[in-house]
């Protein structure tokens, strides 16, 4: 049986085949009998746009691109959830890659999206190769969301506020009366920020001699192995702040494995505020990094530029809260 056409829609209406296309562009020029008589129709038929015809009549697919850093990264969840839900509400749909996979496949990064003649191209987290988007830029709108390395001009890069957001969590450990305050930096711009931003918070309390950074890669493994280097110094830190809420589950792991108790004996934070700090057993201090709100402005300016609006482009940052949980308390001892 061949799938109903929008002459069928047409017929059963009642009404013109140019009357059904306003209807199923949103048009607000129908009149509403007309309109629900329309939407009636596609219900009982089943009917369902040919998004090819109409991606070749409109001269757009209605697609947007996303280009993950890295799929594992939980604080991306919550940023796809406020993007998709604005693109969504635009009639648009997410075409996802996984740029680490990519990578390790030997694959172009950016060229399958040209390929698939997305509408717009938008790029999650902090890539190898900023510079390589300079291409892309040139052909298709395109946002960078939750990085902060240089980007083409005319792109927009919408990110959470780092420097506040550490400075909040490290004038919570301050607050507690922790005095020598441990960081577990990670790396990229990011990275950079935070770090910065944890010394300079140190330093304007007084307590630039108390800082410790330890480097890591930013995964579980990576955090525990930074912990352990720091909890075994002679003038181990009372508290640990991680760069992120998977390297701070690596520093949990290492206290642990050093019979230290938390927050009883140590002091542990993360940033990003993901699923994995709400976890009952963790309970992780954290940042919340407004994941959604960056996702939403991503999308939203996305849309500016379809509409022609947007300029050479601008850096948006949402604003970071603090989530205290149940892995810091006053220091003792």
């Amino acid at each position: 049986m061949r799938p109903p056409t929008i002459r069928d829609v047409a017929e059963h209406a009642g009404v013109s085949k140019s009357l059904v296309s306003l209807v199923l562009r949103g048009s607000g020029q129908v009149r509403p009998e007309k309109r629900e008589a329309v939407l009636r129709a596609v219900r009982e038929l089943g009917y369902r746009p040919n998004a090819a015809a109409r991606s070749l009549s409109e001269q757009r697919t209605r697609t947007v691109g996303v280009l993950l850093n890295d799929l594992r990264n939980p604080w991306f969840v919550d940023l796809l959830d406020g993007l998709n839900s604005l693109l969504h509400d635009n009639g648009l749909h997410m075409l996802l890659a996984d740029a680490r996979l990519n990578r390790r496949t030997g694959h172009d990064l950016t060229g399958p999206f040209l390929d698939l003649r997305v509408d717009g191209l938008i790029v999650v987290g902090t890539l190898p190769d900023p510079a390589a988007l300079g291409t892309v830029a040139d052909r298709i709108p395109l946002v960078v969301a939750g990085a902060r390395e240089p980007v083409p001009t005319g792109v927009d890069v919408v990110a959470g506020d780092d420097e506040r957001g550490t400075r909040l969590v490290t004038e919570h450990l301050i607050g507690l009366g922790h005095r020598r305050i441990a960081h577990i930096a990670g790396y990229g711009a990011v990275g950079e920020l935070r770090r910065r931003s944890f010394e300079a918070t140190m330093r304007e309390h007084g307590l630039a001699d108390g800082a410790i950074v330890e480097a890591c890669d930013m995964t579980e493994e990576g955090g525990h192995r930074a912990a352990v280097r720091l909890l075994g110094r002679p003038d181990r830190p009372t508290a640990v702040l991680a760069v992120n809420d998977i390297a701070a589950v690596g520093a949990l792991s290492a206290a642990e494995a050093l019979g230290l108790r938390v927050p009883d004996n140590l002091s542990v934070t993360g940033y990003d505020n993901t699923s994995i700090s709400r976890l009952r057993h963790l309970w992780l201090t954290t940042v919340d990094n407004a994941g959604h709100e960056v996702g939403r402005r991503a999308a939203r300016c996305l849309l500016d530029r379809f509409e022609g609006r947007g300029g050479q482009g601008s850096v948006h940052l949402a604003t970071p809260t603090l989530e205290i949980r149940g892995t810091t308390a006053t220091v003792r001892g």
